[in-house]
């Protein structure tokens, strides 16, 4: 079974930044590609971010592009989400989620996923 565990959430004011985590168990990381993707209250969930399992990210929305980046360790089984400049509009619960890199990773738009974390808040105060 595919485990995925978002940390690194929390409060923080606009400007400032933040680092998300998302540990990986259960199925051979490598393999994987991770997207990040973000919900406001209201709001449709919005793919932000992937990387493919060869450590190239492969996709920015419009809206992070220039301020979230997007990294894997493999060997620790980890993809993390740097995030600087933050802006309130920034504020949701912010998602992991694996899927083959074919199907998840496009170079214009990211894909659906089969596998998710449970999210964790990130709000930013103005």
């Amino acid at each position: 079974e595919v485990h995925l565990v978002e940390s690194g959430g929390g409060l923080v004011q606009a400007g400032g930044s933040l680092r998300l985590s998302c540990a990986a168990s259960g199925f051979t990381f490598d393999d994987y590609g991770i997207g990040w993707f973000r919900q406001a209250p209201g709001e449709e969930r919005e793919g932000i971010s992937c990387i493919t399992a060869r450590d190239q990210p492969t996709y920015y929305s419009d809206s992070v592009k220039g301020r979230f980046t997007i990294s894997r360790d493999n060997a620790k089984k980890v993809v993390y989400l740097q995030m600087d400049s933050l802006k309130s509009e920034d504020t949701a619960v912010y998602f992991c989620a694996a899927d083959d890199p074919k199907w998840l990773c496009g170079t214009t738009a990211m894909g659906p996923a089969s596998h998710w974390g449970q999210g964790t808040q990130v709000t930013v105060s103005s």
